[in-house]
């Protein structure tokens, strides 16, 4: 499963840092958000593309998690040249990754193709 499936997305950059919310669509799986989509998960998933350190904030009111990459933009949008150095498309790319599905998402996927 992707976490498309379960998160909304918005990123942005602040010098060389770039700040990813990911936002829960069902404010039930905010608990399984917070284990499973963890600051060491995210930087193994953007790899080489973040240099420096990934800081993840909780946000249980938002049911949302912020993630700071830093070193993300090759100095920052006026002295980078990488693709993207604003950091616009790097919460697509986050909500890519692969998860596994929340445990009550796999029980009743499994209920539906039983039932089928």
């Amino acid at each position: 499963m992707k976490l498309l499936d379960l998160c909304f997305g918005r990123s942005g950059d602040k010098g060389d840092a770039v700040n990813v919310g990911l936002i829960a669509r069902d404010p039930g799986h905010y608990d399984w958000l917070r284990e499973t989509v963890t600051a060491e998960r995210v930087k193994e998933h953007f790899g080489p593309r973040v240099d420096g350190e990934v800081e993840r904030f909780e946000l249980p009111n938002l049911s949302a998690l912020n993630f700071l990459l830093h070193g993300a933009l090759g100095g920052g949008g006026t002295v980078s040249l990488k693709l993207d150095a604003q950091g616009k498309t790097y919460a697509a790319h986050l909500l890519r990754m692969d998860v596994p599905a929340p445990p009550e998402t796999a029980s009743s996927e499994t209920a539906s193709s039983e039932a089928a």
